[in-house]
């Protein structure tokens, strides 16, 4: 991404916030951080001034001038602790309000009508990790960029302050050449203007390499954390498997392509350490040696030299924010992009998804009490057709059991779920009716397990007796004295009782219509049906739609379409 386009598609990103719902707020919390910059800004050349009346009192041995100046050191210093602590307390606000407002409007997006499942089968690069890109750029991008505009700012307002005390301070020298006398105005001016343009360009062009390196490391350590947790969340399938000996080489490759990461961006760090170190020796000696001439010659008291040689350095500070923050700004740059990536790659989907495209399936909803499908096609990504010419109706209360290739049905579940739009075809749902779908796997929060059950409900939607009654009837008794217990139940419980829950939750919602993906894979045939006995004594009047190749699913469904 060019530097032009990075910088437009950033500031489209930072002014929706200051165009967000809290505008005025924000705004007031801006306005108070430019005034509070400025006061720091006069605060810095009060202290010039300051430090130069306290040289000249030492040089003309003035007890009274001395005494002054402790005075009035005491008010610049409870002026300059009252404008620090006010100008944290806003910058903190602002950037801790901007990194909610953009982790909510991007979690938003993410999380909303399946697009974070949907993401995944893109093409395109820019949404692996959205979880590090959410939490972690998020965080960098908000708050180091209000960090760094704050210092640029800081620094443009100390260049034009200090740059017309330097050149006042300059006066006129003379440059003999022998031919001819040449007066030079402002001479610190172009010294300290010559200085930081040379450090400043030679550093941003020694620290180029760190940008792409920095992002190559965030990338690799992204990846790393993202295998680490995938094998905390399948720990059972890879202890049953014995599967550590290649988790633990994959891990040891990922963790090398960390430390390849880490060595890249180590090398480009220290050609820009190498040179800051130098120059950062030199910006402490070069403005006094400058000025020192004209002091020695008695043209210039040692109060005006002291104050040349800091108004010289503040200048050459300022014009040295390019340098000073090159690796800063390499970190905060790397994470914005990704961040500009995921909303991207959110967009990409959006328009993938509302273009008309004749290879797409249609939902409709109806006021019909039926779920039917229209000549409905499904298709992998790659266009191979899995499933064509279906054309059937599902009615109120009817029990239909899907068999064949469960790959093929449950593509046909997500299609219904709004979650697989390739293929072609229609599907007609009944509107404003709940529609519960049951995977393999029931998703169980951290938290108690009275909540993981009621998920995604409210427990307070269900009576404790109601809840204790339906586990007794699921054969889940022995849970009961755990309901207010906090664990990670996907960890905890195994998963035939993990499937056992998916049925209480399903009786507890008594939805209309049932979707069941293999939901009971992990039981005995005799578990299987039990379960699904239950549910159809418990629930007569809901519809179900059942993957299944078990046999004995067949006695509790009135016919079966095969794929």
């Amino acid at each position: 991404m060019g530097s032009s386009d990075f910088f437009i598609q950033f500031m489209r990103l930072a002014g929706a916030y200051w165009h967000s719902e809290d505008k005025a707020t924000i705004r007031k919390l801006t306005l108070a951080l430019i005034a509070l910059t400025i006061v720091q800004m006069f605060i810095a050349v009060i202290i010039t001034e300051w430090s130069a009346a306290l040289f000249d009192a030492l040089e003309q041995r003035s007890m009274s001038g001395f005494f002054r100046q402790i005075g009035l050191l005491i008010l610049i210093f409870a002026a300059s602790m009252a404008a620090t602590g006010l100008h944290l307390t806003v910058k903190r606000r602002l950037q801790i309000g901007w990194r909610a407002w953009l982790t909510d409007h991007v979690t938003n997006r993410w999380m909303n009508k399946g697009r974070h499942y949907q993401i995944t089968h893109l093409q395109t690069a820019g949404h692996d990790n959205p979880d590090s890109r959410i939490a972690e750029d998020i965080r960098i991008a908000t708050e180091d960029g209000i960090a760094l505009f704050h210092s640029l700012f800081y620094s443009l307002l100390i260049l034009i302050s200090f740059i017309e005390i330097l050149w006042t301070l300059s006066g006129v020298v003379t440059l003999d050449l022998g031919f001819i006398e040449m007066p030079i105005y402002g001479h610190l001016v172009w010294v300290a203007l010559i200085y930081a343009a040379g450090a400043s360009a030679l550093g941003w062009l020694i620290g180029q390499p760190l940008s792409q390196t920095t992002n190559i490391r965030q990338t690799m350590e992204a990846n790393y954390r993202f295998s680490l947790v995938k094998a905390r969340e399948s720990s059972l399938a890879i202890a049953l498997i014995h599967g550590e000996t290649h988790e633990k080489k994959h891990f040891q490759k990922l963790f090398q392509d960390i430390i390849d990461a880490y060595h890249q961006q180590t090398h480009a760090w220290a050609h820009i350490l190498l040179f800051t170190s130098g120059y950062s020796v030199l910006s402490t000696a070069v403005p006094v040696l400058v000025s020192a001439p004209r002091y020695i010659w008695g043209t210039i008291t040692l109060g005006a030299l002291m104050q040349s040689a800091q108004s010289f350095q503040h200048v050459a500070s300022a014009l040295s924010w390019p340098v000073d923050n090159m690796a800063l700004v390499a970190q905060w740059r790397a994470s914005v992009e990704r961040v500009l990536s995921l909303i991207q790659a959110l967009d990409d989907l959006e328009d993938e998804i509302v273009r008309p495209d004749p290879h797409r399936i249609v939902l409709v909803k109806t006021d019909k009490p039926t779920l039917r499908f229209d000549n409905l096609c499904i298709s992998r990504l790659d266009g191979i057709v899995c499933a064509s010419h279906i054309t059937d109706e599902i009615k109120a209360g009817e029990r239909v059991l899907i068999t064949g290739n469960i790959f093929t049905g449950s593509k046909l579940l997500k299609a219904i779920a709004g979650l697989w739009p390739w293929g072609e075809g229609r599907i007609e749902l009944p509107d404003d009716e709940y529609m519960f779908f049951m995977p393999p796997r029931p998703y169980l929060p951290t938290g108690t397990l009275r909540e993981a059950i009621c998920y995604p409900s409210s427990c307070d939607d269900f009576s404790p007796a109601v809840l204790t009654e339906t586990l007794e009837l699921v054969g889940l008794a022995e849970l009961i004295e755990q309901l207010d217990q906090i664990d990670d139940w996907e960890k905890v419980l195994p998963r035939e009782q993990q499937q056992r829950l998916g049925v209480v939750r399903v009786l507890l919602q008594k939805p209309k219509w049932i979707l069941s993906e293999t939901a009971f894979d992990s039981l005995d045939p005799e578990g299987e049906a039990e379960m699904m006995r239950l549910i159809c004594q418990m629930l007569p009047d809901a519809a179900m739609l059942t993957i299944s190749n078990e046999p004995k699913a067949e006695m509790f469904h009135q016919r079966r379409i095969v794929l």
